[in-house]
């Protein structure tokens, strides 16, 4: 048994890297970038008029004029027009490039027109270069605009395009093989007898790993087959990329996942790790280096382990940048074991000081319905006093 610590880094040293495959930038939402996006030219790429308005020679207005003969209308997207002689103005819109021979804008509000004449009124103290978004003030041509192993929101597909990538590389999904074993358990929807119950723990994990945005999962149910399982995870192997299990990983006489992956020709890289709930756990590389997490079956210890370690471990292979994690105020005592590391359920909250969290313990790490409205789990570590209210703990987040 290992503690919490050396099972994430093992985890995160035997995790392969996802492939990249191009994408529409159009589709590349909530996807992770892997590769770097330099500038395709200055941006803004010309002097851009900021304000409807007038451009002007700021040189004229500071000799004296206040009446300037308009040349014509600039609009966002046509060609500059531009001046040729003293006291001329180009009406201009807001996003046109900035006019030839001008360096100024007059806002709209500051004018009055009489036919192709505009009087700047008096109130009015027009600086040089004022309401011009200089070209390559933003970022100039060639400059890194985006970095591998960021995610990819709206911001960052703005960037995309207006860097000119109509195609993007991004971290391919894994297909991963969510699998629920055990005969007890029973499809939503289907008939149930009493003594069974509804399969869940796959949908959690899919629901986990799809909300983060880093895997296409599909679902399957075995049963506890001594002879068929094996069969069935090699199937499951030779098909997907990573395989995520959840229950029959303990020690009892049905709890034949251990073996059937040991048939497969995966190397365990640890089994049992010092921490409450999800002790059990398995995880391992296949012959094939593809990574195997076999979770143990009760409910909140499934999702704690998907959280913890699963979660992070995906983040990786896509390629993104490190999680530095996250600190929150526990708002209540917490009696936590002493020899082990001790994952509790939390209702967050916020105030002046930043997050504090509510501890919502549960019944037992079969009593999922108590995760219901929580935010995630905190990771206390062993000590031999209690967690007193305002302790500073980590937070994995659902």
């Amino acid at each position: 048994m290992i503690e919490v610590t050396e099972a994430e880094a093992l985890i995160l040293e035997h995790m392969p890297r996802w492939s990249g495959e191009s994408v529409p930038v159009g589709a590349c939402a909530d996807r992770v970038l892997c590769e770097d996006v330099l500038a395709e030219r200055d941006q803004p790429p010309f002097d851009r008029v900021m304000m409807d308005g007038i451009a002007i020679a700021h040189g004229d207005w500071a000799g004296g004029r206040r009446e300037f003969e308009s040349t014509g209308v600039q609009g966002a997207g046509e060609a500059p027009l531009g001046i040729e002689r003293a006291g001329q103005c180009v009406q201009v819109m807001t996003g046109a490039v900035l006019p030839r021979g001008t360096d100024t804008i007059v806002p709209v509000e500051q004018l009055a027109f009489d036919g192709p004449l505009a009087h700047i009124s008096a109130e009015a103290e027009p600086r040089l270069r004022q309401y011009i978004h200089p070209r390559g003030s933003d970022a100039p041509a060639g400059i890194q605009l985006l970095q591998s192993g960021e995610r990819i929101g709206p911001a960052e597909i703005a960037v995309l395009a207006a860097a000119g990538r109509a195609n993007v590389r991004v971290a391919a999904l894994p297909r991963v093989a969510v699998v629920a074993t055990g005969d007890e358990l029973v499809e939503v929807g289907e008939p149930i007898a009493e003594h069974q119950i509804r399969s869940c723990n796959d949908l959690a994990i899919a629901a986990s790993l799809s909300r983060h945005g880093l895997a296409e999962c599909t679902r399957v149910h075995l049963e506890d087959d001594e002879t068929e399982l094996p069969k069935a995870l090699q199937r499951l192997h030779d098909e997907f990329d990573a395989l995520v299990l959840s229950g029959g990983v303990s020690m009892g006489k049905f709890d034949f996942v251990p073996d059937a992956l040991e048939q497969l020709r995966a190397t365990p890289v640890f089994h049992r790790i010092r921490q409450r709930p999800g002790r059990p756990m398995w995880f391992g590389i296949s012959h094939a280096g593809k990574p195997i997490f076999a979770l143990p079956g009760n409910p909140v210890s499934t999702l704690v382990c998907t959280t913890r370690y699963v979660v992070p471990a995906f983040r990786q292979a896509a390629g993104l940048k490190p999680w530095d994690g996250e600190w929150v105020r526990l708002v209540a005592p917490v009696d936590a074991p002493s020899n082990l590391t001790y994952f509790l359920a939390v209702k967050l909250h916020r105030d002046v000081n930043g997050s504090e969290a509510e501890p919502r313990p549960t019944n037992s790490s079969g009593d999922f319905v108590s995760l219901a409205g929580t935010d995630g789990v905190v990771e206390l570590p062993p000590r031999r006093e209690r967690y007193p209210t305002n302790s500073v703990v980590r937070l994995f987040r659902w």
